[in-house]
């Protein structure tokens, strides 16, 4: 599995401690530093099953820099991977990506029922 993440972001820290306490073993990556690309964007996009627009972080100073909330809706699908594929602070995160499935953020009921964790 991949774990995409921004280290300084206390969401992904946490997601991170929760996958080692679990016993949950991936690569990670540092979104900003090897940011994804269009490809790779739109193969996560398909196994998320989200609309696209929740592969942006919405709580982002760039998001909001760039006005994204009233600019997405004009913009076609392949517009916004470009866009996200340009800077990996645009990406919600952190991202994990196993074999048919990518997730989004950290929602721990979530990540539990498709990692088959039980507590």
């Amino acid at each position: 599995m991949l774990f995409v993440e921004y280290p300084k972001c206390t969401t992904c820290k946490k997601a991170k401690k929760w996958l080692t306490d679990h016993g949950v073993e991936c690569e990670s990556r540092h979104i900003k530093e090897d940011n994804p690309t269009v490809e790779e964007l739109k193969e996560w996009h398909q196994k998320s099953g989200l609309p696209l627009k929740r592969f942006f972080n919405t709580s982002g100073a760039l998001y909001r820099e760039m006005g994204l909330k009233d600019k997405l809706a004009d913009m076609s699908e392949d517009e916004q991977y470009s866009l996200l594929a340009t800077n990996g602070m645009l990406v919600k995160r952190p991202v994990l990506v196993g074999a048919d499935f990518a997730l989004t953020g950290f929602k721990e009921a979530e990540w539990k029922e498709k990692l088959s964790i039980e507590e």
